[in-house]
């Protein structure tokens, strides 16, 4: 099967939306392996676990680690609403995992854009990384998410 990014990050984005719904900031990630099945999906649970780790990409991670039976997420491509920040880069990193997709930048936090995770000279593998799919219903999300978060609190 062909591997079609928009298709994945789409369902990265449902699992964005269960995480607002939950009062979560609305992150969605997938991972999938080389035959096109889907490993994980996760949002993140940072609130309801009340674990600052809870990420959608760390949650999906370890749903992955124990479908593969392995650590190593060689042949896997992780698909993301928004970019990893450094604590998940890293993490994605020693996964070796060999794709990061993802689709609204953080021009703040972000592990690949900002802090270089993923091409630093220093770490002995580099994921292939492709950002800006599906970039704005991601953005989207994360800013009616914030807008409605702001309204509360007036």
């Amino acid at each position: 099967m062909i591997c079609d990014d928009e298709y994945y990050m789409a369902i990265a984005l449902r699992e964005a939306e269960k995480a607002a719904e939950d009062g979560e900031v609305p992150t969605g990630c997938v991972i999938v392996d080389s035959q096109e099945r889907i490993l994980a999906r996760a949002h993140n649970r940072t609130e309801g676990l009340n674990d600052a780790t809870a990420h959608a990409e760390m949650l999906a991670l370890s749903a992955a680690f124990a479908a593969k039976g392995n650590w190593r997420l060689t042949g896997c491509r992780l698909y993301v609403t928004k970019e990893p920040c450094p604590m998940c880069a890293g993490a994605i990193v020693l996964s070796r995992v060999d794709r990061v997709v993802w689709g609204v930048g953080d021009d703040k936090r972000g592990g690949g854009s900002v802090f270089g995770i993923f091409n630093h000279h220093g770490i002995n593998h580099h994921p292939e990384t492709l950002g800006g799919v599906l970039e704005e219903p991601c953005r989207s999300v994360l800013q009616e998410f914030f807008r409605r978060r702001r309204a509360e609190h007036v």
